[in-house]
C-alpha cells in the first residue's frame, strides 16, 4: 500500500507521532510532506482554477510534486494539531488549492479507490472542530472511506503524554490500521460525496450549464449512466 502523510506543521510533534505510528501498522511505502517547508503559498483566490483548470494555477510548479503525490497514493493521511481550535494555516493554505476537486465542481475519479485519515491531537480540546476541517474536504474529493482519530494527549510534545493516554493512542491506531487494511482494494464514493454528486448531477439538468464544471461531468458520462466510483 502506498501511504502519504501530509503534515500540517513543519516539527514533529504528537500529532506527527500518531501520524507515522497509524502509518507503520499499516504497512506500506511511505511518503511525507511537512507544510508549510514543502508548500507554502496562499490561495489567492484568483478564480482561475475555477475558470480554467488547477494546472494553471499560479502555484502548481510548487503544489505539483504534491499533487502527483496526492493522485499516487493509495492511503492520504492529513494531519494537524489544533490551532484556535482549527487546522493550522498551513494546512488551510493547502486544501484551499483544491477547490475545483470537490465533486460539485471536477471530482476525480481516483479518489474511489483511496482511504484517509484526519487526525490531530491537542494538550487540551479542539480536536473535532481540527479534524473537521480537514475531512471536509477528504470527504467532498470523494475519498472512498474517511476515518478521523483525535487524542488530547495532556502533552507539550510526544515525551510528556502519560502512560495511559499512550495506551489508547497505540489501541486506536491498533484498531484502525486493521480496518484500513481490511478496506484495501474497495470501491467507492463516501456517503457525503454520492449524496452532493446527486445533487449537482440534478442541477446540471435543470440550470444553465456553467462551464468548465458542465462539459467535464458530461465528457466522462456523469449526466448520463456513468459515476466516477464506476469509471
Amino acid at each position: 500500500m502506498k501511504i502519504l502523510i501530509i503534515h500540517g506543521q513543519s516539527h514533529e510533534g504528537s500529532t506527527c507521532m500518531v501520524a507515522r505510528e497509524l502509518a507503520r501498522k499499516v504497512g506500506g511505502e511511505l511518503r511525507e510532506f511537512f507544510l508549510p517547508r514543502d508548500f507554502s503559498k496562499p490561495c489567492l483566490g484568483c478564480f482561475t482554477c475555477f475558470q480554467t483548470s488547477l494546472h494553471n494555477c499560479p502555484h502548481y510548479a510548487e503544489l505539483e510534486p504534491l499533487v502527483a503525490a496526492i493522485l499516487e497514493a493509495d492511503l492520504l493521511i492529513l494531519e494537524s494539531p489544533v490551532y484556535v481550535y482549527h487546522a493550522t494555516g498551513s494546512m488551510m493554505n493547502f486544501l484551499d488549492h483544491f477547490g475545483t476537486w470537490w465533486v460539485v465542481h471536477r471530482p476525480l475519479a481516483d479518489m474511489s479507490r483511496k482511504q484517509a485519515v484526519a487526525i490531530s491531537t491537542a494538550a487540551g480540546g479542539g480536536m473535532k472542530a481540527t479534524i473537521r476541517d480537514m475531512a471536509d474536504s477528504l470527504e467532498m474529493w470523494g475519498v472512498r472511506r474517511v476515518y478521523t482519530l483525535g487524542f488530547g494527549v495532556q502533552a507539550a510534545s510526544p515525551a510528556g503524554i502519560p502512560k495511559r493516554i499512550l495506551r489508547r493512542i497505540h489501541t486506536g491506531t491498533d484498531r484502525l490500521a486493521h480496518r484500513i487494511r481490511r478496506g484495501a482494494g474497495r470501491r467507492g464514493f463516501n456517503l457525503r460525496a454520492r449524496k452532493w454528486f446527486s445533487l449537482m448531477r440534478l442541477a446540471h439538468k435543470h440550470l444553465p450549464p456553467a462551464e468548465p464544471d458542465y462539459g467535464y461531468w458530461e465528457a466522462n458520462g456523469w449526466h448520463g449512466k456513468g459515476r466516477p466510483w464506476r469509471d
